[in-house]
This record gives C-alpha cells, structure tokens and sequence, in this order.
C-alpha cells in the first residue's frame, strides 16, 4: 500500500513537470527514477512486508528487473529466436540502443546533404510549381518518416519549404501544417517510426512488418484521405501564389551535397537499415542489433566525422527514456498498471468495442496535450494484463494504442516534437503559427484519421 502510493505520486511528479517544462525533462524522469529507486522499491516495499505481512515484494528483486542489465549480457537481446517474445518491464535497453543507432545514422545523413538535397531534387523534378510540390512533400513527409525521426524529417523539410516559398512567393504555413500531419501519420506506420511504436513493437514482441501490416494499412488508407482534406482547405491559397518566376536563380540539388563520397555512403547505409528492419522477423536480429549495427556502420564509415557525429547525438532522449522505463516500472512492479487494467475492464462491462474505443480515444485525446512516449509506455503493461479481456487479443489494443498516441499528438502544436519543431521553423521565418490556426486545420485531419482508425480496427479484428 505504502509502496503503490509512492509510485503513483512520484509518477504524477514526473508527468506534471514534464508536461508545464520547468526543466529539462531528461533530468525530471532521471530524479523521479532515483526517486522510484530509493523510495518506492527501497523504502515503501519494506515497509509494507514490515507493517502489513506483505512478502510479495522483494526491493532487491523489483531493482534488479527494473534496472534490467542482465538482460543486455544474454543472446536473447541481440539475437530474438534465442528468447520469448513478450517483453520484460524495466528499463527497455533495445529501445535505448536502437534510437542510438539511428541517432547517428540520421547525423551522417544530415551532415552529407541527404535531405537538403532530397527536396531540392523533388521540387526541381514537377518543375517547381507549388501545388506539386505540396502533394510531393506531403508523401516524401509521411515516407521518410517511416524510417527516420519525425523531428529530423520535419527540420529540414521545413527548412526547405521556407526557402522556396521565399523564392516561388506563396505562404509557406499550410505546406508546413501538412508536412507535419503526414510526418506523424507516417511514423505510425512501421515500429521505428515513432518512439510510441518502438516501445510498443520492442515491449510486446512485434517486428516491423508486423506494424506494416497492421498500422500501415491503417496509414495508407489515411494518407489518401489527408491528402484530399489538406488539398481542399489550401489548395485556393496556394494556387494565387507562386505565379511566373524565373528558376534559374534555384540553388541546384547537387549544389546541397556537402560531401559526395559521404553522401554515397550515407544512402547505402539507410537503405541497409530499411532491409535489416524488414527483415528482422526473419533474421532473428533484434532492433538493438540492428541500431548498434548501423552505429558502429556509420562511424566506420566517417571516421573524420565520429566525434562531430557522436556530439550531435540526442543523449538527452536518451536519458528521458532511462529515467521514464524506471518509473513505469514503479507502477508496474507494485501492480498498479494491473489496478488500471481492471478499471478500463470492468467500465468496458468486457465489451470489445468499448473497450478499443476507449484505448484509442483516451490515448489519442491524452496525447494532444502531454508526451506520448510516457503515456505509450505506461499502457503497454495495462493492455497487456488486459489480454484476452472480451476475447480482444493484444496485438488488437496494441495497434489502437500506437493510432491513438501517434496521431492524437497531431491535433495540437504541442502534441508531438515534430509540431513543435515544425512551427518553429516557420515562426523564426516570419510566419508565425498561432493554436488557433493549428487547431482550425489539425483538428479535423486529426479526428477523420481516428475515425478511420476505430472503423479499420473494429472491421478488421472485432
């Protein structure tokens, strides 16, 4: 008792400061880990064996699985047919290492040119007319970012839509509020998309493909939507803009390769992490192979460049996510996330519909307002101990899950990173993107594409 009443405020803490920002909010989860560490497992657990008889926990124990570092010492971790599919609690090394590689694959690309030079080519292939380029950026958004962080996607696609708004004279805002929508639409397509789906995918045992074929379906058919929606609302503006002008004055694509031989080697190395993460269902390869794999690739690689490479690494993520696995498993270890799981039970009454309904609504109305990646995390364990509840399987909660939390952060300007970076962008160009313009756009392509969601989900498994 005294045990569940720490993790939960201690949880709440964490949640309350990363939400309001006070500080930085790698150091907010790694003091309420600490926290979690000394007083919840240390302290609390103890307590309730001395005053209350209670012989189920064990504080050694509980550190131990939370802290997980064993794990990484066995072949299970690095090579999946050697272990079970289901995911320990604790700390998530696999997710910590993947985002790591990818981190530093992402850094190489950037630093060759790739994705400057990626728009400059798409925007020179339709001839630089606005509304072409509107619809190709749109697709190349939710592509990329299938495979790369939504925020690096959104950067410099940003970047570049601010330049050639400069130079073709449109509004550069709606292309951005579209970018940024099928960036996240995008990233909930594949497990590496979107730091949710890593959490889901590695916790719960599934692959890449296996969010292809069931979120990615549900993607696709949304991007078809969301791209009619986006070209209704914006195409009149962006038609009156744009008129005659002269292209020769564009920078050339070619011009935006810093280094051509580290470019070449660059796309080489993505297009070999997009066939490992393809194919590890088949290979057995864990994503914290695959991550550390590319990494060390990389590096090799750019030998001139590693501390550069190594410097641009977002370690504060990374310490996010140590501190935030440590504290959800607080909730976990004192069967807290089992108490929740009953409720969202017994308030479904067991029916099927109800309960889907209320993971993907709540997930996604959640994640309009407050980080997705704590609340991905904290209901991975609840859908798990829902497992079987109104004959749902987990993998049916876990692909509502991932639509909720990837897509409900679209419907506001702090609901995900990539908004966040997206119109920052714009706003230090001179277009500044305030909530009500955000959300009279965002909100509908945000609630159409749930609409779709709950439909596909409720045809297709229920």
């Amino acid at each position: 008792m005294i045990s569940q009443i720490m993790a939960i405020a201690i949880f709440l803490v964490m949640f309350m400061l990363v939400i309001t920002e006070r500080f930085p909010k790698q150091y907010t989860t790694l003091v309420c880990g600490a926290l979690t560490l000394a007083l919840v497992f240390g302290l609390g657990m103890q307590l309730d064996i001395h005053i209350y008889g209670n012989s189920e926990y064990s504080s050694l124990d509980s550190i131990r699985e939370t802290l997980n570092v064993e794990n990484i010492f066995t072949l299970g971790f690095w090579y999946t047919a050697a272990a079970a599919e289901e995911g320990s609690s604790g700390i998530d090394w696999g997710t910590i290492f993947f985002l790591f590689g990818m981190m530093v694959m992402v850094e190489g690309m950037a630093h060759a040119g790739f994705f400057r030079w990626l728009c400059l080519r798409l925007a020179k292939a339709v001839k630089y007319k606005v509304i072409p380029i509107f619809i190709v950026f749109m697709l190349m958004s939710a592509f990329l970012s299938m495979f790369i962080d939504s925020i690096t996607v959104i950067l410099f696609l940003a970047a570049v839509t601010v330049e050639l708004s400069q130079l073709l004279k449109f509004n550069p805002i709606p292309m951005i509020l579209s970018e940024i929508f099928c960036a996240n639409l995008g990233g909930s397509s594949t497990m590496c998309g979107d730091p949710p789906n890593i959490i889901i995918g590695s916790q719960l045992g599934y692959s890449f493909m296996d969010f292809v074929m069931n979120t990615g379906l549900i993607a696709a058919v949304s991007l078809v939507v969301v791209l009619a929606y986006f070209y209704l609302v914006f195409h009149k503006e962006l038609s009156k803009n744009g008129g005659n002008v002269d292209t020769s004055m564009f920078p050339k694509p070619e011009d935006a390769i810093t280094d051509r031989k580290a470019f070449a080697i660059s796309t080489v190395i993505f297009a070999l992490a997009v066939v490992l993460l393809i194919t590890h269902a088949t290979t057995h390869l864990s994503v914290a192979t695959i991550g550390i794999g590319i990494a060390i690739i990389t590096l090799l690689c750019s030998i001139k460049h590693c501390k550069l490479l190594l410097k641009k690494v977002d370690y504060q993520t990374l310490l996010f996510f140590l501190g935030l696995f440590i504290v959800v498993a607080g909730l976990e270890q004192t069967r807290i996330l089992e108490k929740i799981a009953e409720f969202i039970q017994n308030v479904s009454g067991g029916n099927a519909y109800v309960m889907i309904g209320i993971i993907i609504w709540v997930s996604a109305a959640a994640s309009a307002f407050i980080d997705n990646i704590p609340f991905a995390a904290t209901m991975v364990p609840v859908i798990r101990a829902l497992e079987g509840t109104g004959g749902v399987a987990v993998s049916t909660m876990a692909w509502a899950l991932s639509m909720g939390t990837d897509i409900g952060g679209s419907a506001t300007p702090i609901g995900a990173s990539a908004n966040v970076v997206g119109t920052s962008v714009a706003a230090k160009s001179g277009h500044p993107v305030s909530w009500g313009k955000y959300c009279k756009y965002c909100v509908p392509a945000t609630v159409i594409v749930l609409l779709i969601s709950t439909g596909i989900i409720f045809v297709r498994y229920l």
